[in-house]
Protein backbone atom coordinates (compact mmCIF):
# COMPACT_ATOMS: atom_id res chain seq x y z
CA UNK A 1 0.00 0.00 0.00
CA UNK A 2 3.26 2.22 0.27
CA UNK A 3 3.16 2.10 -4.17
CA UNK A 4 2.94 5.58 -5.71
CA UNK A 5 -0.66 4.70 -7.10
CA UNK A 6 -2.06 3.62 -3.53
CA UNK A 7 -0.48 6.76 -2.16
CA UNK A 8 -2.09 9.05 -5.19
CA UNK A 9 -5.32 7.28 -4.40
CA UNK A 10 -5.66 7.63 -0.64
CA UNK A 11 -5.47 11.30 -1.32
CA UNK A 12 -8.01 10.70 -4.13
CA UNK A 13 -10.24 9.17 -1.93
CA UNK A 14 -9.35 11.71 0.96
CA UNK A 15 -10.32 14.63 -1.88
CA UNK A 16 -13.80 12.82 -2.50
CA UNK A 17 -14.77 12.45 0.63
CA UNK A 18 -14.23 16.02 1.71
CA UNK A 19 -15.23 17.10 -1.87
CA UNK A 20 -18.97 15.27 -1.06
CA UNK A 21 -19.64 16.63 2.28
CA UNK A 22 -18.84 20.28 1.36
CA UNK A 23 -22.28 20.53 -0.50
CA UNK A 24 -24.03 17.14 0.42
CA UNK A 25 -24.77 17.65 3.87
CA UNK A 26 -26.50 21.25 3.05
CA UNK A 27 -28.03 19.82 0.32
CA UNK A 28 -29.82 16.86 2.55
CA UNK A 29 -30.54 19.93 5.21
CA UNK A 30 -32.50 21.65 2.15
CA UNK A 31 -34.44 18.34 1.23
CA UNK A 32 -35.36 18.01 4.81
CA UNK A 33 -35.98 21.19 6.33
CA UNK A 34 -38.64 24.10 5.10
CA UNK A 35 -36.14 26.73 5.97
CA UNK A 36 -33.42 26.42 3.05
CA UNK A 37 -30.53 28.97 3.66
CA UNK A 38 -26.87 29.70 4.13
CA UNK A 39 -25.10 32.09 6.12
CA UNK A 40 -23.28 34.62 3.67
CA UNK A 41 -19.81 33.14 4.97
CA UNK A 42 -21.28 29.97 4.59
CA UNK A 43 -21.85 30.22 0.99
CA UNK A 44 -18.70 31.58 0.50
CA UNK A 45 -16.57 29.00 2.15
CA UNK A 46 -18.59 26.05 0.36
CA UNK A 47 -17.85 28.30 -2.86
CA UNK A 48 -14.08 27.79 -1.53
CA UNK A 49 -13.94 24.34 -0.69
CA UNK A 50 -15.80 23.52 -4.12
CA UNK A 51 -13.05 24.95 -6.40
CA UNK A 52 -10.12 24.39 -4.47
CA UNK A 53 -11.16 20.60 -3.67
CA UNK A 54 -12.39 20.33 -7.56
CA UNK A 55 -9.09 21.36 -9.09
CA UNK A 56 -6.95 19.53 -6.78
CA UNK A 57 -8.86 16.31 -8.08
CA UNK A 58 -8.04 17.48 -11.90
CA UNK A 59 -4.53 17.38 -11.00
CA UNK A 60 -4.45 14.42 -8.67
CA UNK A 61 -5.77 12.65 -11.55
CA UNK A 62 -3.13 14.10 -14.08
CA UNK A 63 -0.36 12.90 -11.52
CA UNK A 64 -2.64 9.02 -11.66
CA UNK A 65 -1.87 9.49 -15.58
CA UNK A 66 1.25 10.25 -15.40
CA UNK A 67 2.07 7.15 -12.55
CA UNK A 68 0.52 5.11 -15.25
CA UNK A 69 2.20 6.38 -18.22
CA UNK A 70 6.12 5.03 -16.20
CA UNK A 71 4.34 1.59 -15.77
CA UNK A 72 3.65 1.14 -18.90
CA UNK A 73 5.92 3.33 -21.19
CA UNK A 74 9.05 2.93 -18.75
CA UNK A 75 8.27 -0.51 -16.93
CA UNK A 76 12.24 -0.70 -16.04
CA UNK A 77 12.71 2.84 -14.47
CA UNK A 78 9.39 3.05 -12.51
CA UNK A 79 11.04 2.59 -9.11
CA UNK A 80 13.57 5.06 -9.88
CA UNK A 81 11.37 7.72 -11.66
CA UNK A 82 8.20 7.29 -9.26
CA UNK A 83 10.31 6.89 -5.66
CA UNK A 84 8.58 8.56 -2.98
CA UNK A 85 10.76 12.02 -3.75
CA UNK A 86 8.67 12.54 -6.70
CA UNK A 87 4.83 11.06 -6.06
CA UNK A 88 4.86 12.83 -2.60
CA UNK A 89 5.86 16.66 -3.97
CA UNK A 90 3.07 15.50 -7.04
CA UNK A 91 0.26 14.57 -4.44
CA UNK A 92 1.20 18.17 -2.54
CA UNK A 93 1.34 20.34 -5.39
CA UNK A 94 -2.16 19.19 -6.48
CA UNK A 95 -3.69 20.35 -3.66
CA UNK A 96 -1.27 23.62 -3.68
CA UNK A 97 -2.73 24.45 -7.11
CA UNK A 98 -6.46 24.14 -5.83
CA UNK A 99 -6.05 26.18 -2.70
CA UNK A 100 -4.19 28.79 -4.88
CA UNK A 101 -6.64 28.88 -7.90
CA UNK A 102 -9.69 28.99 -5.20
CA UNK A 103 -7.94 31.90 -3.83
CA UNK A 104 -8.18 34.08 -7.04
CA UNK A 105 -12.27 33.37 -7.36
CA UNK A 106 -13.70 33.40 -4.35
CA UNK A 107 -12.38 36.92 -3.04
CA UNK A 108 -13.47 38.06 -6.28
CA UNK A 109 -17.09 36.96 -6.14
CA UNK A 110 -17.43 38.30 -1.87
CA UNK A 111 -16.65 41.83 -3.17
CA UNK A 112 -19.40 42.06 -5.30
CA UNK A 113 -22.69 43.39 -4.15
CA UNK A 114 -25.83 41.36 -3.69
CA UNK A 115 -28.78 43.55 -3.65
CA UNK A 116 -31.90 41.40 -4.66
CA UNK A 117 -33.77 38.38 -3.25
CA UNK A 118 -30.65 36.54 -2.92
CA UNK A 119 -32.50 33.43 -3.60
CA UNK A 120 -29.20 30.69 -5.33
CA UNK A 121 -31.12 29.04 -8.13
CA UNK A 122 -29.30 25.49 -7.36
CA UNK A 123 -28.38 22.85 -5.30
CA UNK A 124 -25.62 24.38 -3.31
CA UNK A 125 -23.53 27.45 -3.49
CA UNK A 126 -22.18 26.91 -6.73
CA UNK A 127 -20.36 30.07 -8.20
CA UNK A 128 -22.01 30.41 -11.21
CA UNK A 129 -25.09 30.28 -9.64
CA UNK A 130 -23.97 32.92 -6.95
CA UNK A 131 -22.54 35.35 -9.88
CA UNK A 132 -25.93 35.38 -11.36
CA UNK A 133 -27.19 37.56 -8.23
CA UNK A 134 -24.59 40.10 -8.37
CA UNK A 135 -26.01 43.41 -9.37
CA UNK A 136 -22.64 44.61 -10.91
CA UNK A 137 -20.50 44.09 -13.60
CA UNK A 138 -19.39 40.89 -13.10
CA UNK A 139 -16.70 40.78 -16.31
CA UNK A 140 -13.72 40.72 -13.96
CA UNK A 141 -15.16 37.25 -12.93
CA UNK A 142 -15.93 36.33 -16.14
CA UNK A 143 -12.52 36.56 -17.60
CA UNK A 144 -10.61 35.25 -14.46
CA UNK A 145 -12.36 31.94 -14.95
CA UNK A 146 -11.95 32.00 -18.76
CA UNK A 147 -7.84 32.45 -17.87
CA UNK A 148 -7.95 30.07 -14.94
CA UNK A 149 -9.78 27.80 -16.98
CA UNK A 150 -7.23 27.74 -19.49
CA UNK A 151 -4.49 27.61 -16.96
CA UNK A 152 -5.61 24.93 -14.29
CA UNK A 153 -7.96 23.22 -16.63
CA UNK A 154 -5.89 22.92 -19.51
CA UNK A 155 -2.70 21.59 -18.26
CA UNK A 156 -4.37 18.81 -16.23
CA UNK A 157 -5.88 17.75 -19.52
CA UNK A 158 -3.38 18.14 -22.30
CA UNK A 159 -1.18 16.18 -19.91
CA UNK A 160 -3.20 13.18 -19.45
CA UNK A 161 -4.02 13.63 -23.10
CA UNK A 162 -0.53 13.25 -24.67
CA UNK A 163 -0.23 10.62 -21.26
CA UNK A 164 -2.66 7.81 -22.87
CA UNK A 165 -1.50 8.78 -26.77
CA UNK A 166 2.01 7.56 -25.25
CA UNK A 167 0.18 4.54 -23.34
CA UNK A 168 -1.61 3.41 -26.06
CA UNK A 169 0.97 3.48 -28.66
CA UNK A 170 3.53 1.51 -26.17
CA UNK A 171 0.24 -1.09 -25.94
CA UNK A 172 -0.48 -1.40 -29.31
CA UNK A 173 3.21 -2.35 -29.88
CA UNK A 174 3.26 -4.94 -27.64
CA UNK A 175 3.12 -8.19 -29.38
CA UNK A 176 0.92 -10.66 -27.71
CA UNK A 177 -2.59 -10.65 -27.18
CA UNK A 178 -2.45 -11.36 -23.50
CA UNK A 179 0.57 -8.74 -23.17
CA UNK A 180 -1.81 -5.98 -24.26
CA UNK A 181 -4.63 -7.14 -22.33
CA UNK A 182 -2.86 -7.35 -18.99
CA UNK A 183 -1.18 -3.64 -19.97
CA UNK A 184 -4.24 -1.89 -20.93
CA UNK A 185 -5.72 -3.15 -17.30
CA UNK A 186 -3.48 -1.46 -15.46
CA UNK A 187 -4.93 2.06 -16.83
CA UNK A 188 -8.36 0.75 -16.95
CA UNK A 189 -9.92 1.90 -13.92
CA UNK A 190 -7.90 5.02 -14.20
CA UNK A 191 -9.01 5.99 -17.83
CA UNK A 192 -12.90 5.14 -16.72
CA UNK A 193 -12.63 7.61 -13.99
CA UNK A 194 -10.94 10.11 -16.12
CA UNK A 195 -13.95 10.02 -18.85
CA UNK A 196 -16.90 9.93 -16.32
CA UNK A 197 -14.87 12.96 -14.56
CA UNK A 198 -13.53 15.43 -17.11
CA UNK A 199 -16.69 14.58 -19.40
CA UNK A 200 -19.24 15.72 -16.72
CA UNK A 201 -16.98 18.78 -16.09
CA UNK A 202 -17.00 19.67 -19.71
CA UNK A 203 -20.24 19.52 -20.64
CA UNK A 204 -21.14 21.63 -17.76
CA UNK A 205 -18.63 24.26 -18.23
CA UNK A 206 -18.86 23.95 -22.13
CA UNK A 207 -22.02 23.74 -23.24
CA UNK A 208 -23.85 26.44 -25.52
CA UNK A 209 -25.91 28.44 -23.09
CA UNK A 210 -29.79 28.54 -24.12
CA UNK A 211 -31.71 31.52 -25.33
CA UNK A 212 -35.23 30.49 -25.15
CA UNK A 213 -37.59 29.93 -22.29
CA UNK A 214 -38.18 26.54 -22.63
CA UNK A 215 -34.65 25.92 -23.44
CA UNK A 216 -33.60 28.22 -20.25
CA UNK A 217 -35.94 25.59 -17.91
CA UNK A 218 -34.08 23.13 -19.30
CA UNK A 219 -30.81 24.12 -18.80
CA UNK A 220 -31.65 25.34 -15.32
CA UNK A 221 -32.24 21.83 -14.94
CA UNK A 222 -29.39 20.35 -16.11
CA UNK A 223 -26.86 23.11 -14.18
CA UNK A 224 -28.10 21.55 -10.92
CA UNK A 225 -28.21 17.86 -12.11
CA UNK A 226 -25.01 17.60 -13.92
CA UNK A 227 -22.92 19.31 -11.06
CA UNK A 228 -24.44 16.59 -8.92
CA UNK A 229 -23.37 13.79 -11.11
CA UNK A 230 -19.78 14.95 -10.85
CA UNK A 231 -19.49 15.95 -7.67
CA UNK A 232 -21.58 13.19 -5.91
CA UNK A 233 -22.12 10.34 -7.86
CA UNK A 234 -18.20 10.16 -9.45
CA UNK A 235 -16.83 9.95 -5.73
CA UNK A 236 -19.18 7.57 -4.86
CA UNK A 237 -18.21 5.44 -8.18
CA UNK A 238 -14.43 5.88 -7.92
CA UNK A 239 -14.06 3.13 -4.86
CA UNK A 240 -16.18 0.61 -6.64
CA UNK A 241 -14.46 1.15 -10.15
CA UNK A 242 -10.67 1.21 -8.48
CA UNK A 243 -11.41 -1.50 -6.38
CA UNK A 244 -13.49 -3.88 -8.43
Amino acid sequence: LHTPMYFLLSNLAFVDLCYTSNATLQMLTNFLSEKKTITFAGCFTQCYIFIALLLTELYMLAAMAYDRYVAICEPLRYPVVMSKAAYVPMAASSWAVGGAASVVHTPLTIQLPFCGENIINHLACEILAVLKLACADISINVISMGVTNVIFLGVPVSFIFFSYVLIITTILRIPSAEGRKKAFSTCSAHLTVVVIFYGTLFFMYGKPKSRDDLGADEQDLSDKLIPLFYGVVTPMLNPLIYTL
